[in-house]
């Protein structure tokens, strides 16, 4: 079970996605779900079986300039209701929230410092 204010997930953007596969699998023993999405796919990065990241690429214009890194995920109570809040705390709405379909909904902030990350309330999970 998740907890408001934790870090639930992390991404790695890459315009690579197999090579990092490959680092990965190789140093941390890491294996890769291919999960379907509209931009292409997403890979799921499991460790003994569980998920423990995400391999998203970069492609197209909107990540020019922007280098590959790592991109962390918390969890919170009401993604609308706390997206709503950013520009009066100083921080800023990057990508208005949306829904992905299993996983949760996700809206992306920069905080008052400039520092991206994604804030996301999980989808209901099966026990």
């Amino acid at each position: 079970m998740w907890k408001h204010g934790t870090f639930t997930w992390n991404e790695l953007n890459t315009r690579n996605p197999d090579a990092a596969r490959a680092f990965y699998g190789e140093l941390l023993g890491w294996t890769f779900d291919e999960m379907p999405m509209p931009e292409g796919p997403y890979w799921v990065a499991r460790q003994d079986g569980a998920p423990v990241a995400g391999v998203f690429t970069m492609a197209g214009p909107a990540f020019d300039g922007i280098p590959e890194h790592w991109f962390p995920y918390v969890a919170v109570e009401d993604v609308d209701a706390l997206a709503a809040r950013v520009e009066a705390a100083g921080g800023t709405v990057l990508r208005p929230a949306w829904d992905v379909p299993g996983v949760g909904r996700i809206v992306i902030v920069r905080d008052c410092n400039g520092a991206a990350m994604g804030w996301m309330t999980p989808a209901p999970q099966d026990a």
